[in-house]
């Protein structure tokens, strides 16, 4: 399958990294390359744009897109959890701007045999990184229910995650769960009728796949990392799909605009920290023309710092 994926707010990124031509910027999130093939065609033959992602398929696909840009290009298959190890293997020191363009892209959702869909049956898979083993079917199958129950719970806020899990081990104990198929029928056998906001399966599935690819326990790490990277000046913008991880990076943007991190009951400040960056305005949302065409743009939002020290 052709790795189609429409980049959201492209025209707020390019504003938000306020891009210096000769500068180096780093696409975290690499997907097919459509943020930074609007970055690189910025850039002048002395800029650099680094992308990185841990999906094989991604990085294939960018190096075609990416080819033709006359700045230089560097590719890299990894997670962008390791920052800070890639810009060393690459003899970088400090960045102008780096992306952060979370959750799943359009064409791991659209590609059925990923299993990251609840839409079509395909083996139970959602790993983002197919070099790694763990996947979809080690959680629904190994889990105990006390584990699943709270994944769905944390991950998927869904508030019949105690029914679902319980289902879930009930009816594995016949035979493994083996599709995204089964996993759905399960799921609706333990969720009312009556209960709305959209397909039952939805919230366990994102939370699964959060689970298999540790989207949230690298998130605040990964910003810190990528904050540390910058130049003084420097800018990081970050768009998030849904409140789990946006919570995450509003909290951790805000706590290094800070000045001071004491416990608000200290009465002098004995911490001596200093602000890092400072927020650049509200977050923002996509453009009302821009979700007539694109309507997995809706729940996105965008933030952006710049870094002060």
């Amino acid at each position: 399958m052709e790795f189609r994926h429409e980049s959201v707010m492209p025209d707020e990124v390019i504003d938000a990294l306020k891009i210096n031509a000769a500068g180096i910027y780093v696409d975290c999130t690499l997907g097919g390359g459509g943020h930074s093939f609007r970055i690189g065609n910025r850039l002048n033959e002395d800029g650099l744009i680094i992308g990185i992602d841990r999906d094989v398929d991604a990085v294939n696909a960018a190096t075609e897109k990416l080819a033709g840009l006359k700045c230089r290009v560097e590719i890299v298959h990894e997670n962008f959890s390791n920052l800070k190890s890639v810009l060393t293997d690459l003899n970088v020191d400090k960045i102008d701007g780096v992306l952060f363009d979370l959750g799943v892209s359009s064409y791991q959702i659209d590609t059925a045999e990923r299993g990251f869909s609840y839409m079509h049956d395909a083996p139970l898979d959602m790993r983002m990184d197919r070099t790694k083993n763990f996947s979809a079917f080690e959680v629904v199958n190994n889990y105990d229910e006390d584990s699943l129950k709270k994944i769905f719970r944390e991950y998927g806020e869904e508030k019949f995650s105690g029914r679902i899990a319980r289902k879930i081990v009930d009816a594995r104990k016949n035979s493994p769960i083996k599709t995204t198929g089964e996993l759905v029928k399960i799921i609706e056998s333990a969720v009312p009728k009556i209960s709305t906001g959209g397909h039952p399966a939805k919230r366990v599935f994102q939370a699964v796949r959060i689970e298999v690819n540790g989207e949230l326990k690298i998130l605040e790490d990964s910003i810190r990392s990528a904050v540390n990277c910058l130049k003084i000046g420097g800018r990081i913008a970050v768009i998030t799909f849904h409140s789990l991880e946006d919570r995450i990076v509003k909290n951790t943007l805000s706590d290094m605009a800070r000045d001071c991190i004491c416990p608000k009951n200290f009465p002098v400040c004995v911490c001596n920290h200093r602000a890092e960056i400072k927020i650049c305005g509200k977050a923002k949302s996509a453009a009302s023309e821009e979700l007539e065409r694109n309507s997995r743009a809706k729940s996105a939002k965008l933030r952006v710092a710049e870094k002060i020290l």
